[in-house]
């Protein structure tokens, strides 16, 4: 990278044809590196709760845990792009607890902008960000927060009446102002039609090829997180494994006595 990354840089890159990389970051170690390998934006997702916290959903995030992530995240990079995810019920409630809770993660937190769930019953919420300078990222398709309510984490927008309804809630939001729509776990039509009926650039998770970029969740990515691998997930390396073939070396040399050496 020569610049830092900007949310007017993404539109751009649609406009050329150029793919954004985004990858979830949750450490300055690992945004350190992430943007050393070029990556374009980097999402403090709240998928955290699972990969980092353990829980088994991403609703027991809160607020002060994705400042803490954020800010640690910002000191590790300089120029990609930090977007904050806004935790479960922080930005529905009222746009007084919207403004609060974006505040904290762009001013305490260090973020350039941050990422909502949902189409019509956030559209005043990403509205009044958009309003007073907060960039806002969409997030549609599979949305982990409505786990509960969606029954699982399965596939949305198979049905015709679901498909139109997404592709609807996102024209929705391009109005509202969001620079940018992840497009979740949708069928790879589905996510082709809305990317080229829409002017922001659309980044797809197990949603395709045809999306303006792709995220994933580094963990997945990297082999690190193994207690549940989403099927559109490539592995780029095993982490995980090596981590522990390094621990057990560790373990076995100070049991023997071989580490430390003597002096």
């Amino acid at each position: 990278m020569t610049k830092r990354v900007r949310v007017t840089d993404l539109r751009e890159k649609k406009r050329k044809g150029e793919k954004i990389a985004m990858l979830t970051a949750y450490d300055a170690t690992f945004a350190r590196l992430m943007e050393r390998a070029g990556i374009d934006v980097l999402l403090v997702g709240d998928s955290l709760g699972m990969v980092i916290m353990g829980e088994e959903t991403t609703i027991p995030v809160t607020l002060d845990a994705m400042v803490h992530h954020t800010r640690a995240v910002t000191r590790g990079v300089e120029k990609a792009l930090v977007v904050a995810d806004m935790p479960f019920l922080t930005y529905h409630a009222s746009l007084s607890d919207t403004v609060h809770g974006a505040r904290r993660l762009i001013q305490e937190g260090g973020a350039a902008a941050v990422k909502i769930e949902g189409g019509r019953a956030v559209l005043e919420s990403a509205r009044r960000l958009v309003e007073i300078g907060i960039p806002v990222m969409g997030h549609l398709g599979l949305i982990p927060q409505s786990v509960h309510q969606l029954g699982g984490f399965g596939k949305r927008g198979r049905q015709a009446e679901d498909a139109e309804e997404l592709v609807s809630d996102a024209h929705a939001l391009e109005q509202a102002g969001v620079f940018a729509l992840v497009l979740e776990s949708i069928p790879g039509e589905l996510a082709a039609r809305a990317t080229g009926e829409l002017s922001i650039p659309t980044i797809g998770i197990g949603a395709g090829p045809c999306c303006d970029g792709q995220v994933l969740v580094s963990y997945d990515a990297f082999g690190l997180f193994t207690d549940f691998v989403p099927s559109f997930v490539k592995q780029y390396a095993k982490l995980g494994d090596l981590v522990i073939d390094a621990a057990r070396q560790y373990a076995d040399e100070v049991r023997a006595g071989a580490f430390p050496a003597r002096q």
